[in-house]
């Protein structure tokens, strides 16, 4: 319900009253019968409604009564092109090397341009549309140019690169010398560096695993530490890499990339990271670099991160730890609220501990640890006055969010992505009434469809679903 107020000291767009308002802030305060002033795109104000609304007027007040507000949650690791329009089409089946070598990597090569598009928005709008505000992409991209204008258009907020490795001969689409893999970094990094008033920005982010070159992990660092953003890249989610890293250097995958610069300054953050030894803790201890942890891939792909990861140990050692999604054939959604659910319970069954990842944490890993893990901890994560305006409006008037009593536990082990009725990017009402509000929903998905089609014809791979289709 909106009303209009004309009493009041200040002037804010929007302001949200009556709320239960999940603060995530330092002393992770949550305010009930809450209010949050949005003006332009920061948090302007954030207290209790009558202290908010004594000084603050708008002609846009909210009763939002019926939501819980969040921080918008952060995907710290997510493919939005060749697998959205693919999705579940790789079976479940399928040891690693197998997945990632015959079926992942090969089908990024039949896309179009177009397809790129029209994957980057539906991946988009799964991710809004679940409470997703943020992302880091995982530098799978070929097509910049339509990639960019397609999230700029939908609205959230995006930090992406395009395919860069060096040691890889194989698919000739993407095959690339340490010249071209660099100099498509460098391109990038000039030419879109931040568009859309900031909301998509790029970063040198490398594939990592065995595929990069020392010459391509240095200026990659050099980009990062020229234009002041964050490097990101694989690593270890098997134990094929540090088994080459040891070959090839004598030494362990985070111990080698130590030593050559690349996670000095803290702006680092590693996905995977399932095969580490405990001088490798030490080294991202030591460096403040972060990690981005996709449990539903480790489950799906068969890492054995229950059995060898060291997840547990990185948050009692005090290295950020957040979360991603991966990809469409690897964890096959994007709704980071399911995946935040994973990390609280996965961990509290493998060590027979139920204090492991309480959901306090394992929700600030989703807000908190990804707004660390993308350079943003001043910015983003939190509700606080000054931050952007990033919020999630979880609707409580649904079964699983009643009765409600304690709302951390609620969010994590109740609750998905399907109860978010609006989210907030840029103090920019993107999803209205579970609808996006800057697109053609209905379009995109048939374009989805039609797409994804395309692509599973022209890559030739076969249809290995078990169960017939008549």
């Amino acid at each position: 319900m909106t009303t209009t107020a004309s009493t009041g000291t200040q002037r804010a767009d929007t302001i949200l009253t009556h709320s239960l308002v999940v603060t995530v802030d330092d002393e992770r305060r949550i305010i009930s019968d809450g209010a949050v002033a949005i003006a332009g795109d920061r948090i302007a104000a954030i207290g209790k409604t009558a202290d908010v609304l004594a000084a603050w007027h708008s002609d846009r007040i909210v009763d939002a009564s019926r939501f819980v507000i969040t921080p918008g949650l952060i995907n710290t690791h997510i493919h939005i092109t060749g697998e959205p329009l693919t999705r579940g089409f790789v079976p479940d089946d399928t040891p690693f090397l197998e997945n990632v070598f015959e079926w992942l990597t090969p089908i990024h090569t039949h896309y179009t341009e177009e397809d790129e598009r029209i994957s980057a928005q539906a991946a988009a709008l799964e991710m809004l549309r679940s409470g997703t505000t943020s992302f880091l992409e995982a530098g799978t991209i070929r097509f910049m140019d339509s990639v960019v204008d397609g999230l700029s258009e939908i609205g959230i907020r995006a930090r992406i690169g395009p395919w860069a490795w060096d040691l890889v001969p194989h698919y000739e689409a993407l095959r690339m010398d340490t010249d071209e893999a660099i100099g498509r970094l460098s391109d990038a990094m000039s030419k879109y560096g931040s568009v859309a008033d900031g909301r998509v920005q790029t970063w040198p982010i490398v594939i990592g695993h065995t595929c990069c070159s020392d010459e391509l992990w240095k200026a990659a660092k050099a980009l990062a530490t020229e234009h002041g953003t964050g490097i990101s890249f694989h690593m270890s989610p098997a134990k094929m890499d540090p088994d080459w890293f040891l070959e090839q250097y004598g030494k362990r995958p985070m111990v080698h990339l130590e030593e050559l610069g690349i996670l000095e300054g803290g702006n680092a953050i590693a996905t995977h990271l399932v095969y580490v030894d405990d001088e490798e803790l030490d080294v991202l201890a030591r460096t403040g670099t972060s990690v981005s942890h996709c449990p539903t891939t480790a489950l799906k792909v068969s890492y054995g991160v229950t059995q060898i990861g060291k997840f547990p140990e990185m948050a009692a050692r005090g290295i950020n730890v957040a979360i991603g999604t991966d990809g469409n054939n690897a964890s096959n959604y994007h709704d980071l609220m399911r995946a935040t659910y994973l990390v609280a319970g996965l961990f509290k069954d493998a060590r027979r501990d139920a204090n492991m990842f309480p959901a306090e944490e394992a929700f600030a890993m989703a807000t908190r640890g990804g707004a660390r893990g993308l350079c943003a901890e001043q910015e983003l994560g939190s509700l606080e006055v000054g931050k952007k305006a990033d919020l999630v409006l979880h609707d409580t008037n649904r079964s699983e969010w009643r009765p409600l009593h304690n709302v951390a536990n609620q969010l994590v082990w109740s609750a998905d992505g399907r109860g978010v009725h609006s989210v907030y990017v840029d103090g920019r009402l993107v999803v209205d009434d579970y609808r996006c509000t800057t697109i053609d929903e209905d379009k995109l998905l048939q374009d989805a469809q039609r797409a994804g089609e395309g692509i599973r014809e022209r890559s030739g791979l076969p249809d290995r679903a078990k169960w017939p289709t008549i």
